[in-house]
């Protein structure tokens, strides 16, 4: 799931180099903390934030499939 977010990100922002996704276990779950160029938070958020919902449903459904939260 990690590197599937990093590919995500990195298509999206002007700076790929400067994407940083770091995992935190809590209680069984997962979440990961993204790091972008301050020039690029705009473009990972989107609009109203639909860019971060849209990845977060990605993200949710991939880890449904492996059984993962």
């Amino acid at each position: 799931m990690q590197a599937f977010l990093e590919y995500v990100v990195k298509g999206l922002v002007d700076r790929p180099d400067a994407v940083n996704v770091i995992p935190v276990e809590q209680k069984g779950i997962t979440v990961y903390e993204l790091r972008v160029h301050p020039t690029d938070i705009g473009k990972v958020i989107g609009k109203q934030g639909t860019t971060i919902h849209a990845i977060r449903s990605l993200l949710q459904v991939g880890a449904a499939k492996k059984g993962q939260r």
